[in-house]
């Protein structure tokens, strides 16, 4: 692997296997305001990049970004690198990467999306309320954290921590006829990703009751009722229901380039 530079496809399998990997967008401002949109799971520097990379990537390698992988993209892993830490450049930048058809998601800085962004809603999560912060942290801000509250303090809390509430009626993100949170999430800030499509529909048949919608709806409504009674506090749920949405994104996206694993074993 080239120790300054590494191209779309490797990132994107990195991300995509949740190794921890730290993405930087430092494009200047006039070019990230024309576009608006990130690749997945990055972050943008605010103020001093060193400072921030200090703060937010202690012990992790870093990969930097800018329009098309030149000066300003190299000059940044540069200075990273000077200051200690393992940082390389996007090859190509975000056109490269926008060019190969991989997954990027519109910026909400009202939402502080990305860069430590807060999501509250009811408490006892099962698919929904753990399938969209799932998609959150892996795609949207890594800086997450999320919240679980009554159901009649959902509002209240949301105002009082600054939090966006989610999966609840009344909402911004919520149910959408017969779409989920999970959807909604998708729709709103226009992330494009077939695997993620194909694990949306797989959470809407496990939390809608519609497992007729994908063969793994059943199981994963199943697994994540199990999980909820192994741990019944909320945030602990939360953390080990977080590698089974992991699992089912990696086998979306196998069965969608060919890679099919059939089980008959008849004894």
């Amino acid at each position: 692997m080239d120790t300054v530079k590494t191209d779309s496809l490797s990132l994107f399998s990195r991300l995509a296997s949740n190794e921890p990997v730290v993405v930087l967008d430092v494009r200047r401002e006039p070019a990230f305001q024309e576009d608006g949109r990130m690749l997945m799971r990055a972050l943008r520097p605010s103020g001093d990049l060193v400072q921030f990379a200090r703060n937010h990537a202690a012990g992790r390698d870093i990969v930097v970004y800018c329009v098309k992988g030149h000066e300003v993209g190299s000059d940044s892993a540069a200075a990273l690198r000077q200051a200690g830490f393992e940082a390389r450049y996007l090859e190509g930048g975000i056109d490269a990467w926008k060019a190969a058809g991989l997954p990027t998601f519109a910026a909400r800085s009202q939402w502080k999306v990305p860069g430590g962004s807060r999501w509250i809603t009811r408490e006892h999560p099962k698919i929904d309320r753990v399938a969209c912060p799932w998609l959150v942290l892996r795609f949207l801000d890594p800086l997450a954290t999320f919240d679980y509250v009554p159901t009649a303090e959902v509002f209240e809390q949301a105002k009082a921590r600054e939090a966006i509430p989610y999966d609840i009626p009344g909402a911004e993100l919520t149910h959408r006829g017969e779409r989920c949170s999970f959807d909604a999430l998708i729709e709103d800030f226009a992330l494009h990703d077939p695997a993620l499509d194909a694990l949306a529909t797989i959470v809407r048949g496990a939390d809608t009751g519609r497992h007729d919608l994908a063969p793994e709806c059943a199981g994963l409504a199943a697994a994540s009722l199990g999980l909820s009674r192994q741990h019944p506090d909320d945030h602990d749920m939360l953390a080990h229901a977080l590698p089974v949405y992991d699992a089912l994104y990696a086998e979306c996206r196998a069965r969608l380039s060919g890679e099919q694993e059939v089980h008959r074993w008849n004894p």
